[in-house]
């Protein structure tokens, strides 16, 4: 006769080359199950339907004898009302994963999870991604299960973009969509993209806006009107040509003021190559006039020393409302921060830089570097970069003031000697 177990019963078993399981002699059907690595654990044996069955209550010590006891009670009771508590419990188990598969498989979900495990990791603009698709996708589709999403909502949601006056919009988002989608699917959370067989709704053309030097004039002094931190911010822009992210994301640790070169790290870089900006003195007479926040050791332009600034859209809107108030309430034709970029090359280009050296400037590898000759073509162009970006800063600056720049061509002409 099996007797009632006790904890110094249990604390004396040891593990042996077999499983064992030991009967409790207070509670029928009741076994104390020890595994020859030594993990314990507790199981209800009983008939249902004549067929005999187990259920697996727990671990020891975590599930102690009392409880242990308790719940096989409960299990006898449940047999004796005629259900089977091995199955309610196979039945709950799964419930509960399709519910977290479920969890798992709303649309803010997935967005939080692709914005953590793969915008934020492998791409340098997540927050942009983060926007759009909190924006556009979150916003119409939150509550909604990923894998419930057709190609029909696909279309409605991209169309409703386009209506609204925002075609490029509609463009982007879809972009980050089917991206996400297809993240989706490899991780196998959702078995299909809804954006199979979607097009972007909006054919584009490439941008060729360049401002003029009326307009460049224009924008430096409306950047004197709106100041810290976007002010300067763009007036960078301007003198270095570099993209909006990768200066508005500029620390402190990229900067050497006394050899007056920014480096960019291949991480901040759109292809993802360090890449080191010579300075000019106007650039440097800029960063060493700006206020250092928080330690004074992290981003550039941060209003909290935390985080670097964003609110470009709004920063735009200020610049275009001091140009109106500069012009009498007139205008600029419509431009977008990125034509600044498109600016600076063509203004190098009148001063007789060479392509190869522009492109050096803005860190392209395309064009002049692309395919075999950006494997074997190692030069850095250091020389001819400084003396265009520092002939582009003196000529920006005839722009602004009026006067007539000096020695450009002199310093071209030595740079490619």
């Amino acid at each position: 006769m099996a007797k009632d177990l006790t904890v110094k019963a249990l604390e004396s078993l040891k593990p042996g080359a077999a499983r064992r399981e030991v009967p409790d002699g207070h509670t029928r059907g009741l076994f104390y199950v020890l595994q020859p690595s030594g993990a314990a654990s507790w199981a209800y044996r009983y008939r249902f339907a004549g067929k005999p069955k187990k259920l697996t209550i727990g671990t020891y010590p975590a599930i102690d004898i009392k409880a242990a006891r308790e719940l096989a009670s409960e299990a006898a009771k449940a047999v004796a009302r005629g259900d089977d508590p091995a199955a309610t419990k196979q039945s709950a188990k799964i419930a509960a994963r399709q519910a977290a598969n479920e969890t798992r498989e709303l649309v803010e979900n997935v967005v939080d999870t692709f914005i953590e495990r793969h915008a934020k990791p492998n791409t340098r603009d997540w927050r942009e991604t983060q926007r759009l698709l909190t924006k556009e996708v979150v916003s119409r589709w939150k509550g909604r299960r990923l894998g419930g999403i057709g190609r029909a909502d696909v279309h409605d949601l991209l169309d409703g973009i386009v209506d609204r006056g925002a075609p490029v919009g509609a463009n982007r988002a879809y972009a980050q969509l089917r991206k996400m989608c297809g993240w989706a699917v490899e991780r196998g959370i959702i078995e299909h993209s809804p954006c199979d067989g979607v097009r972007a709704p909006s054919a584009e053309k490439s941008r060729d806006r360049v401002l003029s030097d009326e307009e460049l004039h224009q924008v430096w002094r409306a950047c004197d009107a709106v100041a810290w931190p976007f002010g300067p911010l763009v007036k960078l822009l301007m003198l270095t040509g570099a993209r909006r992210n990768e200066v508005a994301e500029m620390e402190w640790s990229e900067i050497d003021l006394a050899a007056k070169v920014w480096t960019l790290p291949a991480s901040r870089s759109k292809n993802r190559r360090a890449h080191a900006v010579p300075l000019s003195p106007q650039a440097i007479e800029i960063l060493e006039s700006l206020p250092r926040i928080g330690d004074g050791k992290g981003f550039v332009f941060s209003t909290t020393g935390k985080t670097a600034v964003s609110g470009f859209s709004r920063a735009k809107a200020c610049i275009d409302k001091a140009l109106a108030s500069a012009n009498g309430g007139a205008a600029l034709a419509p431009w977008t921060l990125h034509d600044i970029r498109r600016g600076v090359a063509t203004g190098m280009g009148k001063l007789n830089v060479s392509l190869p050296v522009i492109e050096r400037c803005l860190n392209h590898v395309s064009g002049s570097f692309a395919g075999i000759v950006s494997v074997y073509q190692h030069r850095d162009f250091s020389g001819e970069m400084r003396a265009a970006l520092e002939a582009w800063a003196r000529a920006l600056d005839a722009i602004v003031t009026g006067k007539p720049a000096i020695g450009n061509v002199v310093e071209l002409a030595k740079a490619r000697a």
